[in-house]
């Protein structure tokens, strides 16, 4: 059995992807199933899908952009026909029996092409506001998976509710690897801040504009981005306090086994609006303030951050409003109400789903055993 995953090739794409796969493979462990991606290229997504046995291609893949750009003629004339002749071969190659979209750029020219074929076609939207890739794809797709209950736009005959896949290895943290892991003090509460694939520059400077007042009461776990450590490093031995730096961690990157042990030791998260980290966030536990990504399309992330936060799980903070008296005040005034975090815990494990991805691949496995 062949199963063809596409999607748009970042983060927020490609871990709800494996997390899919994982499951699939615990509900069927045979070798006769074959997983394959076909999606732009993406150096990060593609090590991390290899390393699931999930047979990578690379497709060009142009975009259309809802305003004038000459970007978008070179896109219409040359990299989408291409990425559609591509997609085109490689279905004729892999011969999948079932196609599963994460959407994003490049996902449309897959499940187009996987139409024309009349392979079934399987969707997830992230967000309340989907895409455009899923929006069209949707018109032909057999099933559509949904993480939100608001989620706009879909034919609710074809839309099943699951939330977003979480990996259920990010569950099982342990608070003492942690402590070795971080070098953490635990003389404070533990804040984790997290600004996301995108949004990390602004989340970046904020913690660095408010960092010695924070880590007066706080103990800091700073994922500042890839492209972003040294600068964040080089900045912050300028300005920390000497006796201060004890408390503070910045990391470019946290692997799974990192993430799963931060998310542990965390007292509160601090996160863009990314239906991935919103979806792990609430599985975990961990009391939140969410800073949507102003630039998301459709304002995603702000529509994502309010309809988690209605549950009492979360507080939105818009990023034009974040200043630091503010900010200091309210992250001190929950830390004191233990009643107000336990029942934001409470909500964040009411409105998780840690089984969507094992409802994907069942769902997905079942469809596959009944053709």
């Amino acid at each position: 059995m062949r199963i063809l995953f596409t999607g748009g090739g970042t983060g927020g794409h490609v871990y709800p992807l494996i997390a899919v796969i994982r499951e699939t493979r615990k509900l069927y462990p045979k070798k006769d199933l074959e997983f394959f991606y076909i999606g732009p290229e993406d150096e990060f997504g593609s090590i991390l899908l290899s390393q699931e046995d999930v047979i990578v291609k690379t497709i060009s893949s142009g975009k259309i952009r809802r305003y004038f750009s000459f970007q978008n003629i070179i896109d219409a004339l040359f990299k989408i026909p291409l990425g559609i002749i591509q997609s085109f071969f490689y279905i004729i190659k892999i011969k999948p029996q079932i196609v599963f979209s994460k959407g994003g750029s490049g996902s449309i020219l897959v499940t187009f092409c996987a139409k024309i074929f009349r392979i079934p076609i399987f969707i997830h939207e992230s967000d309340i506001i989907p895409g455009l890739s899923n929006k069209m794809t949707s018109k032909w797709a057999r099933k559509i998976f949904i993480s939100f209950p608001k989620t706009e736009y879909f034919d609710l005959d074809k839309t099943i509710l699951v939330g977003n896949p979480v990996r259920s290895e990010i569950l099982n943290g342990n608070k003492e690897k942690a402590i070795e892991m971080f070098n953490l003090t635990l003389q404070k509460p533990v804040i984790f801040f997290s600004g996301g694939s995108q949004g990390a520059e602004f989340i970046n400077d904020f913690v660095l504009r408010i960092l010695n007042s924070l880590l007066q009461e706080f103990e800091v776990i700073h994922l500042c981005g890839p492209n972003n450590l040294k600068q964040v490093q080089a900045e912050a031995q300028a300005i920390i306090n000497k006796d201060l730096e004890p408390y503070y961690h910045p990391y470019a990157f946290l692997d799974e086994e990192k993430l799963k042990n931060a998310y542990r030791a965390a007292d509160f998260i601090i996160s863009r609006a990314g239906s991935g980290s919103i979806f792990e966030i609430a599985a975990i536990g961990i009391p939140s303030i969410l800073v949507p990504l102003p630039s998301a399309a459709g304002n995603h992330q702000a529509r994502n951050a309010y309809s988690y936060a209605e549950t009492g799980a979360a507080l939105v903070m818009e990023q034009d409003n974040l200043t630091e008296n503010f900010f200091l005040e309210k992250l001190h005034y929950l830390l004191m109400h233990q009643k107000k975090l336990d029942k934001m815990k409470e909500e964040a494990l009411r409105f998780s789903k840690p089984y969507a991805a094992k409802t994907i691949a069942r769902t997905i496995l079942e469809y596959l055993m009944l053709e």
